[in-house]
């Protein structure tokens, strides 16, 4: 490792920013209700799989980082 203070505070900034994104994520009314997002309620039971949600993150984070790691 070159240099492992700038990747601590690199990680640190990526810690940052998702926890900033994840108190916002419930004012985000989109998130968490596309079509492919399954949700089952039964009387005591609830089971919620937000499949496409997680596909849209994966993807807009795969975008994110293949950019920012070209040089």
């Amino acid at each position: 490792m070159p240099n492992p203070g700038k990747t601590l505070v690199l990680w640190g900034g990526v810690i940052a920013l998702l926890g900033g994104l994840l108190h916002l994520l419930p004012k985000i009314p989109v998130l968490g209700r596309l079509p492919g997002d399954f949700m089952i309620k039964r009387e005591n039971f609830t089971f919620y799989f937000p499949l496409a949600t997680s596909l849209l993150i994966s993807v807009l984070l795969s975008l994110l980082l293949r950019f920012l790691g070209k040089k």
